[in-house]
């Protein structure tokens, strides 16, 4: 493996890990856009507490606008937070943790789409179960951060059917909402569709939309961590089967139309895109490390960097 792998570093410019003092610090692109000496660092295990701790936090900041939004309009009472605010606040902090935290894990934030990007072929089964567990934990501790800053207000966040709503059709229409949502995640991350940062735009106006129609029939969830850091805080279960089933449905669906659409697979696009670009143009590090070259160098010039 080392072998071919020297190999191709070689053809594609790079000089082999070890070969000289400073190849440890440099960088030099393996196809395109690839760094030789990072191109496997997604699957390093030394980075995967890194992407897990990407997912909770970001999870944590969802959860703690979708619900906080809530809880602060309870306390102060009358229209302190304005409905329009409270459904799309959510799709703006969404498309600003793709915009700032995306390369690092893909910002699934949702079981539902890390079940959709596995089911795709676009994210490794094995690493699906503990994206789930950091999801749940950053879920959980956001109503827990509100209980504490401002105490429990209202209905501390649960999503239910609305009034007159039943159960079952506040699955259906999380499932229909989910479809959506699945849809354009799995449209924005594959092939000529594929818009890296700008994918935030569109996801983010989804769930906008979704929010301002859809909200009042079922909340407009279709995030099971979002609906079970509430429920799970308040142990609270009522209808939360509801948005763990409907959401997962959804899933499903969205990944069959995007086989109709695209066929199988998102391809090196979308697998990009779910599984985050940790190794990619990743160049961590202080001021004054020295930095790939944007294109291959001579080794006299590698000699003298």
């Amino acid at each position: 493996m080392h072998a071919r792998l020297e190999v191709a570093m070689v053809e594609h410019g790079a000089t082999p890990r070890g070969t000289d003092p400073g190849s440890r610090h440099r960088t030099r692109s393996v196809g395109s856009p690839d760094a030789a000496l990072r191109a496997f660092d997604f699957w390093d295990d030394r980075y995967e507490g890194r992407r897990l701790f990407s997912e909770l936090f970001g999870t944590f900041l969802l959860v703690l606008v979708a619900v906080g939004g809530g809880m602060v309009g309870a306390r102060f009472g009358g229209s302190a937070v304005p409905y329009g605010a409270l459904v799309v606040a959510p799709a703006l902090m969404v498309a600003a943790i793709i915009l700032f935290m995306g390369a690092v894990s893909g910002a699934h934030l949702n079981p539902a789409v890390t079940f959709a990007f596995a089911l795709r072929g676009d994210f490794p089964w094995r690493r699906v179960p503990a994206y789930l567990v950091a999801q749940a934990l950053g879920a959980v501790l956001a109503p827990l951060a509100l209980w504490a800053l401002i105490g429990r207000q209202g209905d501390a966040g649960l999503t239910l059917p609305g009034p007159g709503i039943s159960t079952g059709t506040a699955l259906v229409w999380e499932a229909v909402l989910t479809v959506g949502l699945v849809s354009t995640i799995l449209g924005v991350s594959s092939g000529a569709q594929q818009l890296g940062p700008i994918a935030a735009l569109g996801v983010g106006s989804y769930i906008a939309l979704a929010g301002l129609w859809g909200s009042l029939v079922s909340g407009a969830s279709m995030n099971p961590a979002r609906s079970l850091g509430p429920a799970l805080v308040l142990e609270d279960w009522a209808s939360w089967w509801a948005y763990l089933l409907g959401p997962l449905a959804g899933a499903v669906v969205a990944v069959g139309i995007a086989f109709v659409l695209r066929g199988a697979g998102g391809g090196r696009s979308g697998r990009t895109a779910a599984q985050g670009s940790l190794g990619t143009d990743w160049q961590p590090g202080p001021a004054g490390t020295p930095q790939a070259s944007p294109s291959p160098a001579s080794p006299a010039d590698a000699g003298r960097q």
